[in-house]
C-alpha cells in the first residue's frame, strides 16, 4: 500500500467524551465532507456509539448514505437546493434546513404528497451572510405560522462567523440577534424542539451559546478551530484522529547546488540524501506547501524540497539517513509533522488539510472499543 490514512476511532470517541465534560447540551456530530476526510459511515457510527445524539451533514446524499448504513439517530442535512430528492429525504426521516420560502414550500409540497410531515430546521442569518433567512424574514415567519400544521418544527439555528475569534464583539452581536429572532418565533406560537447555535469554536469558548445542542465539527477530529486565537487542542484534552503515511519509492544522493523539482525552485545548500515519497497533490497534499512541512522517517524530520508533484514529492532525508526505498514515512500525525504545521506551510487551515486527502488514499481504522467498524 503506497499510502494510507489511519483514523483512530478511539481518539474521536475520547474527544466526544471530553466535550461532554464541557456542556450539558446534546451533541450533534458533524460528519459532512466524508467526516472531514475521516470516513462518513465509520465516524458516524463511532460518534453515535460514543454518545452523540445527532449527526449533521451538508448534503442530502450524505444523510441517505448514513441511513443506508443502518443509523437511525436524527440526521440533519442543511445544504439542499431546490429540486433535491425530497421524497427520499422525507421518507427516510432526514431533517431538512430551510432558509427561504421557496425551498420551504417545495419541501412542504413533497410532505403533502407523501402524507408525512417533514422534519424542519429554520436557519436565520444573524450576521454571516451565508446561509439563513435574511431579507424575507417577516414574510418567512408568516409563512411558517400559516403552515405550522404541515411540518414538525424540530430546530431553530444559526451559524457564527467569528466564533474562532473569542474576543470579537461580533459574536455577542450575533448571539443577541439570534435571541431576538428566537423570541419572535416563540411569540408567534412556534415552538422548536431543539435550538442550536454553537459550532466547535463556540462550544469551547462560549458556554452561553450552547443552548440545547452544540454542533461538534473540527474539535471532534482533535483539531483546533484556530491555533492562533484558541490555542492547541491539547488544552482541551483533545487529540488528532488522523495520521497519513506513505512509502519512499526512491532514495538517492544529491550534491550541494542541485536544483530540485519543477522549475528548480529549491537549491540544495549541502550534500544530502533525497527521498521520493509516493504521494502528491492528486492525493491531497497542497502543491504550494513550503519546507515548513515534510515527513518523518523514524525520529528524523525530512522537510519538503521543491514543489509537490501530482503523484509524488521530494524530501531532504539528511546526509546520514539510513532510509531505503519501501520504507514508510509519516506525512502528518502524532509521530511526525502536525496537521497544523502542514496547514501553516501551505497557507491554509487544518480543516482543508484533512478534507482534501483524496479517496485514492485508503482509510484504515482502529478497532473501536465498542466494536469493529471497518
Amino acid at each position: 500500500m503506497r499510502a494510507f490514512a489511519f483514523v483512530d476511532l478511539d481518539a474521536i470517541s475520547d474527544n466526544i467524551a471530553a466535550i461532554k465534560e464541557l456542556t450539558s447540551a446534546k451533541i450533534l456530530a458533524v460528519v459532512k465532507a466524508d467526516a472531514y476526510g475521516h470516513g462518513l459511515v465509520p465516524v458516524g457510527l463511532c460518534a453515535i456509539e460514543s454518545g452523540a445524539e445527532w449527526l449533521g451533514v451538508a448534503l442530502l446524499e450524505e444523510a441517505l448514505e448514513l441511513r443506508a448504513a443502518g443509523i437511525t439517530a436524527p440526521i440533519i442535512a442543511w445544504l439542499t437546493p431546490p429540486g433535491e430528492d425530497f421524497e427520499s429525504a422525507i421518507s427516510s426521516e432526514i431533517d431538512l434546513s430551510v432558509s427561504s420560502i421557496a425551498l420551504f414550500s417545495e419541501i412542504l409540497e413533497w410532505g403533502s404528497r407523501l402524507s408525512i410531515k417533514p422534519r424542519i430546521h429554520i436557519e436565520i442569518d444573524t450576521g454571516m451572510r451565508r446561509g439563513g433567512v435574511l431579507d424575507e424574514w417577516d414574510e418567512f415567519l408568516q409563512f411558517a405560522i400559516e403552515h405550522k400544521d404541515r411540518y414538525e418544527f424540530i430546530g431553530f439555528w444559526s451559524h457564527f462567523a467569528r466564533a474562532d475569534e473569542p474576543d470579537s464583539e461580533f459574536n455577542e452581536a450575533q448571539r443577541l440577534e439570534f435571541e431576538r429572532a428566537l423570541s419572535q418565533v416563540r411569540e408567534c406560537g412556534l415552538r422548536p424542539e431543539i435550538v442550536h447555535l454553537s459550532n466547535s469554536a463556540a462550544t469551547l469558548a462560549d458556554p452561553e451559546a450552547h443552548h440545547q445542542m452544540i454542533r461538534l465539527g473540527i474539535a471532534m477530529y482533535g483539531l483546533s478551530p484556530d491555533l492562533l486565537t484558541m490555542g492547541p487542542v491539547r488544552d482541551f484534552q483533545l487529540r488528532p484522529a488522523m495520521t497519513v503515511r506513505a512509502q519512499l519509492i526512491l532514495v538517492k544522493a544529491a550534491r550541494a547546488g542541485d536544483a530540485v523539482g519543477y522549475g528548480g525552485t529549491a537549491i540544495l545548500p549541502r550534500d544530502t540524501r533525497l527521498g521520493v515519497v509516493v504521494m502528491g497533490y492528486s492525493d491531497g497534499l497542497p502543491r504550494n506547501t513550503s519546507s515548513g512541512a515534510g515527513v518523518t522517517h523514524g525520529d528524523t524530520r525530512a522537510p519538503l524540497v521543491g514543489r509537490i508533484s501530482m503523484d509524488q514529492c521530494v524530501v531532504d532525508l539528511g546526509a546520514d539517513s539510513l532510509a531505503e526505498p519501501g520504507d514508510y514515512v509519516t506525512v502528518f500525525g502524532s509521530d511526525g509533522y502536525s496537521i497544523d504545521e502542514w496547514a501553516k506551510a501551505s497557507g491554509t487551515i487544518n480543516y482543508e488539510i484533512v478534507t482534501r486527502i483524496a479517496t485514492r488514499v485508503p482509510r484504515l481504522y482502529s478497532e473501536f472499543r465498542a466494536g469493529d467498524l471497518r
